[in-house]
């Protein structure tokens, strides 16, 4: 599956880690929660970069007080039609303030990608073909929100505003 990091095509160096799978000796690796409780010293001490991966019926709060820890975090998306994740995403940038990469990963298709965008995704495992030129439509295919984010960009009330304000 392509990786989209930033709107391009990246190289993915980050191993995703099953419970009781082996650690490499280096690298990147993202763990679930429950891995991350457990084994919290051994992982540090590697001096590697962390992750962890979380399923779409975890929350945000079992991670909230150590996102410091992370580089990545990585939510699964088990099916198109399962948006806790996009909850879970804004959170994490919102509330919490996570400045690392935030990573959709599963079930992840093309006509989700400006949605994720707008909650906070800046990765995308993408589970189709085109997946970088789905993206760069995506991306361009909506330029005023009414919604406000954590996302920079002005929403069509504040924009309103301002060009009532210019008159």
């Amino acid at each position: 599956m392509p990786l989209i990091r930033n709107g391009t095509i990246a190289q993915d160096g980050w191993v995703f880690l099953a419970d009781h799978a082996a650690l490499p000796d280096c690298g990147p690796v993202a763990v679930t929660p429950a891995r991350w409780r457990r084994e919290k010293e051994t992982l540090r001490r590697r001096g590697e970069p962390l992750g962890v991966y979380l399923q779409s019926d975890e929350q945000a709060d079992d991670i909230a007080a150590e996102l410091h820890e992370f580089t990545l975090i990585a939510l699964d998306f088990p099916t198109f039609r399962d948006g806790r994740p996009y909850s879970t995403a804004r959170l994490l940038r919102e509330r919490y303030g996570f400045k690392g990469e935030l990573r959709a990963v599963g079930d992840v298709a093309r006509d989700q990608f400006l949605f994720m965008h707008r909650c906070g995704f800046d990765a995308f495992q993408a589970s189709g073909g085109g997946a970088l030129e789905g993206w760069l439509r995506a991306i361009s295919e909506i330029s005023v929100w009414y919604q406000p984010t954590d996302n920079p960009r002005a929403t069509a009330g504040l924009l309103r505003h301002r060009q009532a304000a210019a008159e």
